[in-house]
């Protein structure tokens, strides 16, 4: 099944690369086309007919002049209209130039070619009708200029209309062509488009399926390996027991509450327990008689405390409480009291009703030690001058000198 999913989405993939890339390349290569259309467009018929209209304007400045010489009296306007005439004339030879050098086709040569005939004509005939201005001869100049310049000028811009015209329809049918493929480029990368969406939505689908189904495995896997951790965790710091902290935890919490007392000035408290006649419980009732009572000394620990105070099991029998942010002696030895007190009531255990005593000895820091290892040997010391001592007098024992 495996191998399956993977070969599925692996052919799905690919197909999905394919068409993204035979999207993206006929993109390209239509848009490459457009452009070269639109450049066609752009730069060759619009430059085109931009020069056949200056030409077809310089051509009528030319001919405009003529005609004014023809009419003007005095040498010196006649002159202004010569030197007009003559730079109209560079003009229509630099459009025409402008023309050739950027290519024909066939009919356009052809066009091009007649123009030409037409060009030279009419520079004959405008010679003519200068010749005559200069020799004085305005009648004459006046008739050629009216029966052969002017007709042979109405030519010469009918051509230059026409390869207009004819440069305007190419335009047209560019724009057409332009707009054909602007359609078919559309069609196809929206066809390609949704092909691939539709396979990329498909190959999505099947994958999250899949990965829905790893992902609930791993979250299993997870939970089952985070409560391993977690039991492993309480076993590595707490009594299994009991449920108190054990020797490794309770040593860090003390660790940790000796630097913040040495940081703010402030005191720790010990009170090391440990059970009296506990030896005879477990050997005449049992250890399942023993394991209760231990269970029930360290409910007892717990509700003699404060939530902020810590208890931990030792082994055994002896239990050890760390009082944080104690004013001195006296609130261990209240503590002490309170745990007696409540350890000293007799209590039920099956049929059997047992009294239960503790011998508990305190030590405070930095009065008692510097150091955990200190304080702990100081509060079983005294621990062990309290068990030594009258039981009637117990607490008073409890503050070792």
């Amino acid at each position: 099944m495996q191998r399956g999913f993977s070969l599925t989405t692996g052919a799905a993939f690919v197909t999905l690369i394919v068409l993204i890339c035979g999207l993206a390349l006929n993109g390209l290569l239509q848009l490459q086309t457009l452009g070269e259309q639109m450049r066609t467009v752009v730069e060759n018929h619009n430059r085109k007919i931009d020069l056949i209209t200056q030409t077809q304007v310089a051509a009528h400045i030319r001919t405009d002049s003529l005609f004014r010489m023809a009419l003007a009296d005095d040498p010196f306007e006649r002159d202004t209209h010569f030197m007009e005439f003559n730079r109209a004339g560079f003009l229509v030879g630099s459009g025409r130039n402008a023309l050739r050098q950027m290519g024909f086709s066939t009919a356009e040569q052809r066009s091009f070619n007649t123009q030409t005939h037409l060009v030279n004509n009419i520079e004959l005939v405008q010679g003519r009708v200068v010749d005559l201005l200069n020799s004085e001869l305005s009648a004459d100049a006046h008739r050629v200029l009216v029966q052969e310049a002017i007709p042979i000028q109405e030519a010469f811009n009918l051509q230059l209309a026409d390869m207009r015209n004819l440069y305007q329809q190419a335009n047209l049918i560019a724009q057409q062509q332009a707009q054909q493929t602007y359609r078919r480029t559309f069609l196809l990368t929206l066809a390609f488009g949704i092909a691939a969406v539709v396979l990329a939505l498909l190959i999505a689908r099947h994958a999250l399926r899949k990965i829905s189904q790893k992902s609930r495995q791993i979250d299993a896997q997870m939970m089952e390996l985070e409560r391993s951790r977690a039991t492993l965790r309480e076993e590595a710091t707490h009594d299994p027991l009991t449920g108190l902290a054990n020797r490794r935890l309770f040593y860090d919490r003390l660790q940790q509450a000796i630097r913040h007392a040495h940081r703010y000035g402030g005191k720790v408290g010990i009170l090391y327990v440990d059970m009296d006649r506990f030896k005879d419980i477990n050997d005449r009732h049992g250890h399942h008689i023993g394991d209760a009572v231990l269970m029930e000394v360290a409910q007892q620990l717990r509700d003699c405390v404060r939530e902020s105070d810590s208890v931990a099991r030792l082994g055994g029998d002896e239990f050890v409480v760390l009082l944080e942010g104690v004013q001195g002696r006296h609130d261990c030895v209240a503590a002490a009291l309170k745990i007696e007190h409540n350890l000293a009531h007799s209590t039920r255990f099956d049929d059997l009703h047992l009294g239960i005593d503790a011998s508990i000895g305190q030590a405070v820091y930095p009065d008692d030690g510097s150091d955990e290892d200190t304080l702990i040997r100081a509060a079983d010391a005294a621990m062990y001058r309290v068990k030594s001592g009258c039981e009637s007098e117990r607490q008073r024992c409890l503050a070792f000198q």
